[in-house]
Order: C-alpha cells, then structure tokens, then sequence
C-alpha cells in the first residue's frame, strides 16, 4: 500500500513538474534582457548623440552666418576663413560629451549667381550601452551653408520731416543714423544691381520736384480748383458771395471761411490783402488757415472776376466754374480763373510756379501702388494731385539708386517742416519698391538673383493732417488699410521696420506704426535721440540676418 502511496505521489509531481512553465519564463526572460536593455541603452546614446549633433548644427549654422557677412563686408579674405571658421566654432560648440569634433570650410566665391560658404562639422561621444555590443563610440556629422550674392536687398528709407523733427535734436540723430546706414548697406554692394536705396523725406505731402512739372501721372485738378468751402452750400460765404460786387466787402474772412481777400494769388510778389471787391480786377482767397479740414497752409491758384449789370453772363465760361444771382442792374456773376485758357497770369498762376509738393491720391488709392496712368483718369483719379503747400519741405524724393555720395546728401540737406502724414511717406516707399508702376519704378529685376525688398518708417508723432482730414484716427485708418495691403501683396513682398520716435513720452504708442511693422520686421519705440543709431542698426542687423540665408 505505501508502495501505491508512493507511486501515486511520484506520479502526481511528474505531472506538475511536465505541466509547470515558471522555469521557462525566467529563462525566456534571461534571454530577452540583453536586446531589451541594448535597445533602451541605445536610445539614450542616439539621445546624447542627437544632442551633440543639435548643438553643433547651431553652432555651424551661426559660424557660417558670419563667415559670409565677414567675406561680405571685407573683413576677413578667403585665406582666413578656415581660421576664422574654427575660432567662431569653437567660441560657439559648448556641449561636453562631443570628443573627436572636427570642421571645415569651404568657399565658393560669386560665378554671376552668389557666392557660398559651406562648413562641414563632425564627431563622436563615447556610447555608455551600446559598448557591450561592440558599439564604443556613436559618431554624427551635419553641415550648414551661407549663401550671398545671390540675394539682393531694396531698402526704402521713409524719413519724417515734420516741422516737430526740429526739436530735442531728432532730425540731426536721424541724418545721422540713415547716412550710417547706407554706409553699411553699400558694404553688401559688389556689382551693379546688389543694392538699391531710395530716400523719401515727408510731412503731410512729399516732394517730387518741380523737374516733374509736365509729367503725366500728376494730376492738377484741385491746383487749379477754387477753395472748396465755396462748393458747401451750407456755408455762409455763399451767401455773402452770390451778392458781393463792385465796392461790396471782401465776402471772405479768415476767422469764419478760413482764408482772406487778395488782389492777386497769394503766391505772386506783391500781392496784398483787399476789404472790397474793386470794379476792375480780382479777388484772390489768401492762405488757407484750415477751417476747411486738410487745406491748413494751402494756396489757392486761380481769382474770381466779377462782372455786374444786366448784361453780366457766364457766357462762354465753363458753367460749372461761374455762378450768378440776381437780376437787372443787381445781377453778379463770379467766374473762378483757375483752368481758363483766357485768364492771365496775374489770375492763374502757371504750373511752372509749382514748388514740387504732392499729396494723397484719390481713394482708394491712397493705399495702393496702382500704376497712375498717364491720362485724365477721372474719378477716383489714380494720378497724384499737386499742390501748393505752404510748407513743402524742401528734400525730394529719391528713386533707387546706388549713388551712396547723393542719397547721404539727399538726407543731409533734410530740413523740417510741416504736419505729420505717414502714409503718403508709405506710400511713395512702397511705389519706389515697385519695378512695374511709375511714377518712379525702381530697375527690374534680374531672374538669375533673389531679391529682399524692405521698408523703414521713421516718424516721431502722431499723424495730424493729409489731403482730407487733421484727426489722428481718420488718417490712422487710412494707413491701416495700406500697411494691410503691403502685407497682403505675397507675389511682391516687402518686409516693414517702424520706428516712433517719442522723446520722453510725449505721446502715447503709435498702434498704427507698431501694426504696419510686418511679422519679418519690428516696430521698435525710442525715448531719446540718442536712441536713433541704435535702432538703426538693430534694423541693419536684422536685415543681414534675413539677407545671408542658412
């Protein structure tokens, strides 16, 4: 019986023992540990590895940046750039676990297309896992390339000249810093074609010139039109006006119509304030003080002749130009000499007395570069409407050039005057980037390069008066809409730097400036002249970096 006891419990444990698996997870995880623990151990080498490669691939990237502004600029020549290439590196690889690191540069210099600098960077860390299958180092290699030469840069430098720039010595910080700035830029010219600039000084207009008198895309319907205070048929001159005749009183004064009665137009010599309408001559409106919203400091070119009697008539006068009122012997009739072939010029002052000034275009035009045509377009005109201002700055625009000596003198002879306008200055900057629309198109563009074009907008206040109104906001949300328009043109971009200068916070931020700035650009508010050169080179800087690509 205990031999049956016996068996039967021998027999029960072979049964567990043929039936039992713990000993063979064990050993089947024995055997899984190695690749398992080789895998997670090679992750954390290719992590290190990874590291080290990142680390070097910013520190050649930056090298390579500087290796083609040094050779851009001059500083150093092909000879030094293995050196140089070395020193900028190592001053710029800082992580610890690279040994064996190693790098090269070469050069290729411009062939018509751009010139190149390649740097090659190489090395290794000691692996911590991988080492146990045979693994004792993890090696990495990565490169990065400067290119210039095939990339070419328009800068547009829209520079305010508002009468304000005269005081805490901003207008001298400001002639000091763009001329520092063209001389910087120059350094990026190697043949014709690298580098254009232009300069456009402004305030509420810009000044084209008066060599432009005869050119096609101006537009002299409001030169030529009377004050349009006159056309409100709810001001009260038009009262005073419709029965003023010989020996009546002057019907315009300066306190209720904004301007006075003169003999002549106001710009000629000798012209001299009337208080009655003389039987034989002219009444002239003088400077316009303002009271019609964007006219402050606006000359008006033409006089009226007034004929009474019963015989008085428009005749063969343009109707739209000559009113009358009354009858018999009390019958008046104005005629405005502005576009009459007949008037004389003691009347009608010629264009060639233009002094170059220009502003707004008709809108929407005012925020776009349309090409202006070369014809009477009509209404909205595209043209660009000269006049007479008072205080036209004297600096004109300067298409783009690579004459460094003339724009330096363009922006030296910079004097101040005037209200403050932004967007003509913006707009003009923008047309003088344009190599398809007048009026002053800058050269074409040649398929072979890469061209950057960029804008700088300086201005130290806020706006205060263009071609329609003198409040901030109506002429803010006029140059919204342009610097809008500039950001939204993807087939022509331009990439917009705003700078306001505001000595110690007079005003508050301009939000118009700091929005045009473009997402590329900066918007960058300075509280001192001295502030000026800063800024300008914080633009400069930026404007290498995007121009020396990766």
């Amino acid at each position: 019986m205990l031999d049956t006891v016996v068996f039967r419990r021998i027999r029960t444990a072979a049964r567990r023992f043929a039936g039992a698996n713990e000993g063979n997870i064990a050993i089947l995880f024995g055997i899984a540990v190695i690749p398992i623990i080789t895998f997670v151990g090679a992750a954390i080498d290719y992590t290190r590895a990874s590291s080290a490669r990142s680390s070097m691939q910013a520190a050649l990237d930056s090298t390579a940046l500087m290796l083609g502004k040094d050779l851009t600029e001059g500083t150093i020549t092909a000879s030094q750039i293995s050196d140089k290439a070395d020193a900028y590196f190592r001053a710029l690889y800082t992580n610890t676990e690279a040994k064996s690191v190693a790098i090269t540069a070469s050069y290729t210099q411009n062939s018509g297309k751009g010139s190149t600098v390649l740097v090659n960077g190489s090395g290794a860390i000691d692996t911590g896992f991988m080492r146990v299958v045979g693994y004792p180092t993890l090696g990495f290699n990565t490169s990065s390339t400067s290119a210039w030469g095939s990339k070419r840069m328009r800068v547009a430098m829209v520079l305010d000249n508002t009468g304000s720039m005269d005081q805490n010595g901003k207008m001298d910080a400001m002639k000091k810093a763009a001329t520092d700035m063209i001389t910087d830029l120059s350094k990026y010219w190697k043949k014709t074609g690298d580098v254009y600039i232009s300069i456009i000084p402004f305030a509420k207009d810009v000044n084209v010139g008066t060599a432009n008198v005869n050119a096609s895309w101006i537009n002299w319907s409001e030169w030529e039109a009377e004050p349009p205070i006159l056309n409100d048929k709810n001001a009260s001159i038009n009262a005073d006006f419709k029965t003023a005749k010989a020996g009546s009183d002057c019907p315009f004064t300066r306190n209720t119509h904004g301007f006075v009665c003169m003999d002549r137009p106001a710009t000629q010599s000798g012209a001299q304030t009337r208080s009655t309408i003389p039987s034989n001559g002219y009444i002239c409106p003088g400077l316009d003080n303002g009271k019609w919203p964007g006219k402050a400091n606006i000359y008006y070119n033409g006089c009226y002749t007034t004929t009474t009697g019963s015989s008085a008539s428009c005749g063969a006068f343009d109707a739209t130009r000559c009113t009358c009122s009354g009858s018999g012997s009390s019958k008046v009739c104005h005629f405005w000499r502005g576009d009459d072939t007949a008037a004389t010029a003691a009347a009608r002052p010629a264009h060639s007395t233009w002094t170059g000034c220009i502003n707004d275009r008709d809108q929407p035009n005012d925020t776009t570069n349309i090409d202006p045509g070369s014809s009477n377009d009509g209404t909205p005109s595209k043209r660009f409407y000269a006049e007479q201002w008072s205080q036209c700055i004297a600096s004109t625009v300067t298409p783009m050039s690579d004459s460094w000596q003339t724009l330096k003198d363009q922006v030296n002879a910079m004097t101040a005057n005037g209200n403050t306008n932004q967007a003509v200055g913006l707009a003009w900057g923008w047309q003088s980037l344009s190599t398809e629309n007048g009026p002053i198109k800058a050269p074409s563009k040649d398929s072979d390069y890469i061209y950057q074009d960029f804008i700088v907008l300086l201005s130290d206040g806020l706006n205060t008066q263009n071609r329609w109104s003198s409040s901030t906001s109506s002429i803010d949300a006029r140059q919204k809409i342009l610097c809008q328009n500039i950001k939204d043109d993807k087939l022509h971009p331009v990439t917009v730097f705003t700078i306001q200068v505001n000595i110690n916070k007079i005003d508050p931020q301009s939000q118009v400036l700091k929005e045009c700035a473009t997402p590329d650009g900066s918007f960058q508010m300075i509280t001192s002249a001295t502030q000026t050169s800063d800024a300008f080179k914080n633009i400069l800087t930026q404007i290498s970096k995007l121009r020396v690509a990766k």
